[in-house]
């Protein structure tokens, strides 16, 4: 496990298996597995972290990261993940998001839209671990995703990632009021009542975090 800072690898902070271990004492609702190696290479030892935690974990696994393929998102659901999400590959092939809801189910499909504030009124979609930009509204993209077929969005804002002054709330509340389907906000926790805005204040419908626990 990696602590991160705007995308940006910070420090390693333990395995996930003890991690995994100490959420299920807690109250946690989900878990977020995401990878972020820089290539394919450990690839196989991401598979087996995979099965090593959907075996102590009490609670619904999602798994995401370089998922690019409908047999990629087979094989992980075989080995014990109950969700994927899809980021880099949904934008550069948006009908991805369908075939996959087709095969799978959309309660199955989460895109991950990762984003960065633009300018002072604007955000941009970004993929590739927040290195590319895509020229994307976020807010035009995630009616696109809805409209393809996923069942959820996990919603980061790459500005606020390990900064832990709370969510981007303008930003959460402008993807809430345009989709149905149920909105994760990340980015930003560093305070319990951040979860909490999120909530009440953003409209989303669940919120998650990293850094902070």
């Amino acid at each position: 496990m990696v602590q991160t800072v705007n995308f940006q690898q910070t420090n390693l902070v333990g395995d996930a298996f003890t991690a995994v271990d100490f959420f299920n004492t807690w109250a946690i609702d989900e878990i977020i597995i995401l990878d972020v190696s820089p290539d394919f290479k450990k690839r196989p030892l991401y598979y087996e972290t995979i099965k090593e935690i959907s075996r102590r974990c009490f609670v619904p696994l999602t798994v995401g990261g370089k998922i690019s393929t409908i047999d990629e998102i087979r094989t992980i659901l075989k080995i014990g993940a109950d969700k994927i999400t899809i980021n880099t590959q949904a934008v550069k092939k948006p009908e991805f998001i369908t075939e996959a809801a087709n095969a799978f189910g959309s309660q199955c499909i989460v895109v991950s839209i990762d984003v960065r504030a633009s300018d002072q009124e604007n955000y941009e979609v970004y993929i590739e671990n927040g290195k590319t930009k895509t020229g994307l509204s976020p807010f035009v993209w995630a009616e696109e995703v809805e409209k393809r077929g996923a069942g959820e969005i996990f919603l980061t804002s790459i500005d606020r990632d390990g900064k832990r002054n709370g969510y981007d709330l303008k930003l959460i509340k402008g993807v809430v009021k345009l989709v149905s389907i149920s909105v994760v906000a990340s980015g930003g926790v560093g305070d319990w009542q951040h979860l909490v805005d999120g909530v009440k204040i953003a409209g989303a419908d669940a919120v998650s975090a990293a850094n902070i626990f």
